[in-house]
């Protein structure tokens, strides 16, 4: 992903993905992205909006990411790997 697709979810989607671990929060809004899909070939393009905040009392660093992505046929994709987008975040109690 690129900035441009990062910026097409807003404040007001809807989050489909909620979970708190260890007092770090991860909030996943995902949007369809007409521009880059084919629905006549059947090719659908989502970007996704992750926010991770640190609701714990401890200063965390986000080291590595593992996610799981369902699509609505029930198709499974995992994607691992150190950071996120080549970053390794250091959150302080309260940010995000």
């Amino acid at each position: 992903f690129n900035d441009e697709f990062w910026l097409v979810a807003r404040e007001d989607d809807p989050i489909v993905s909620d979970t708190v671990t260890r007092g770090i929060r991860v909030q996943v809004r995902s949007v369809f992205v007409p521009e880059r899909s084919a629905p006549r070939e059947q090719h659908f393009f989502f970007a996704y909006h992750v926010r991770i905040s640190n609701e714990g009392a401890e200063t965390a660093q986000l080291l590595s990411r593992h996610w799981v992505i369902t699509n609505a046929d029930g198709d499974v994709q995992e994607v691992r790997g150190p950071g996120v987008i080549g970053e390794t975040p250091v959150l302080a109690p309260g940010t995000s």
